[in-house]
């Protein structure tokens, strides 16, 4: 069970709280330079510590021929420009596409994923982020969940892959993967999972 994480100069505090809820390792996201710079070996008694980078459609080129030779786990917030990422296969997961700024429509929602992403993610073997900090922080969260809802529904009618995670910026928006998993139970996946540690190194 590994967390991910967007921590801000806050990582010993996201430590605590994931070897208090329970989780076997917490992966830290950060921005192109953050990962380069930020890097510090944090100790941790109980858990595992992985980076991964936080890309957008902007950097994730270079990004990918920087690091042809190493093994470097490549997180991308879902935008405009989707379909371009997982075409080139650039990224390694995709998340939060129910943060969608579209209105819903009449019959179906905006919910930022659609049949050709879902086949682009599974030719390209491309995971599917879930988070739960698009639900914490949404200003409608009935609308969030809504979309959440049918996007399970999408990954599951064609096999994508899916991980779920807090996604946090802050270590209290964190909670425990027991209550993660019921979560997204509830909203239809069947056997919601996390990231394993074969996916980021």
């Amino acid at each position: 069970m590994i967390d991910i994480v967007m921590p801000c100069n806050n990582e010993e505090e996201f430590i605590v709280i994931a070897e208090k809820l329970g989780y076997n390792a917490i992966c830290f996201l950060y921005d192109t330079r953050g990962y380069q710079t930020k890097q510090k070996k944090f100790e941790a008694k109980k858990i595992k510590l992985y980076t991964g980078i936080l890309a957008d459609s902007r950097s994730i080129n270079k990004l990918r021929n920087k690091s042809k030779n190493k093994k470097v786990f490549v997180a991308v917030r879902s935008s405009n420009n989707d379909r371009e990422i997982m075409e080139k296969s650039k990224a390694d997961m995709v998340f939060s596409f129910e943060e969608s700024p579209k209105k819903d429509f009449i019959h179906q929602r905006a919910s930022g994923l659609n049949h050709i992403l879902c086949k682009l993610a599974k030719e390209n073997n491309i995971t599917i982020g879930f988070s739960l900090s698009s639900i914490l922080n949404s200003k409608n969260k009935q609308v969030v969940l809504g979309r959440i809802m049918q996007n399970i529904k999408l990954c599951r009618k064609f096999r994508v892959k899916t991980a779920i995670a807090s996604f946090a910026q802050k270590p209290f928006e964190m909670r425990g993967a027991h209550d993660l998993r019921s979560l997204f139970e509830i909203l239809g996946s069947k056997n919601p999972a996390f990231l394993k540690e074969s996916d980021i190194i």
